[in-house]
C-alpha cells in the first residue's frame, strides 16, 4: 500500500484572524488591486500635467503640483511596502524573488523623489520628474502585468478587501516626503512610517505645503 504525503494547503495572505462574533459579516471596502492601480493611475496623470510642454504652469502652481506628486508617490510606495509586499512574498511561489526586486527599484523611486523635493531650478527639476516618470511607468507596469494577476488568482476575494482596507489607514498615515534612510520591510516599516508621517504632516502644516488635491 503507497502512503501519499498530504497535500499542503494553500498559502493566505498574511493578515490577523477575524474575531468570531454573532452576525459577523464580509469585510466591506475596496480590494486592494483597485485601491493601488488607482494609485498608478494618479502618479502618471501627476507625472503627465507636470511634463506637458503645453499651458506652462506658474512657478507657485508647478511646485505645489511637485509638492502634490512627491507626497502621493511616498504614501503609495509606504502602503505598498507594508501589507502588499508581505502579502506577495506569502502567496507566490517567487514571491520573495519579486518583493526583492520591487524594493531595490522602489529606493530608486525614492532618490528620484529626493531629487525632484529638493529642485531649486527648472532644469533640474525637469530631468528629476523625467527619470522618476519613467521609474513611475515601470513599477506600475510590474504589478499591472507581474504582480496583481496572480495575486488576484492566489488570494480571496475577502483577503484583497482586507488587505485594501489596510492599504487604506496605511496610506493615511504614511510619510509625505523621501526618507531614504527609513526601513522598507515589516514590522518596523509598520512602526517608523507612522510616526514619520505625523512629523512630516506637522512640517507641511507649518509651511503651508499641500499633500491632497484641492477640492
Amino acid at each position: 500500500m503507497s502512503i501519499t504525503d498530504p497535500v499542503s494547503p494553500a498559502p493566505t495572505a498574511p493578515l490577523p484572524p477575524l474575531p468570531r462574533t454573532p452576525g459577523w459579516s464580509r469585510p466591506t471596502g475596496r480590494g486592494v488591486l483597485d485601491l493601488l492601480t488607482e494609485g498608478h493611475d494618479q502618479l502618471h496623470l501627476l507625472c503627465a500635467e507636470l511634463s506637458t510642454p503645453h499651458g506652462p504652469m506658474d512657478s507657485r502652481r508647478r511646485r505645489a503640483r511637485i509638492d502634490l506628486l512627491v507626497a502621493t508617490a511616498v504614501r503609495h510606495l509606504s502602503a505598498e511596502e507594508q501589507y502588499l509586499y508581505p502579502t506577495v512574498a506569502a502567496v507566490l511561489p517567487d514571491g520573495r524573488r519579486l518583493v526583492e526586486q520591487e524594493i531595490a527599484a522602489d529606493l530608486a523611486i525614492r532618490r528620484a523623489l529626493a531629487r525632484l523635493h529638493r529642485a531649486g531650478q527648472a532644469a533640474g527639476e525637469g530631468l528629476a520628474i523625467r527619470a522618476l516618470t519613467v521609474r513611475l511607468g515601470r513599477h506600475a507596469h510590474q504589478a499591472a502585468h507581474l504582480i496583481f494577476p496572480r495575486l488576484h488568482l492566489a488570494c480571496t476575494d475577502e483577503e484583497l478587501v482586507r488587505l485594501g482596507n489596510r492599504v487604506s489607514i496605511a496610506l493615511e498615515s504614511a510619510p509625505t516626503r523621501p526618507h531614504l534612510a527609513a526601513p522598507t520591510r515589516p514590522p518596523w516599516n509598520k512602526i517608523i512610517d507612522p510616526a514619520l508621517g505625523v512629523v512630516d504632516k506637522v512640517r507641511d502644516v507649518l509651511t503651508g505645503r499641500r499633500t491632497y488635491p484641492e477640492l
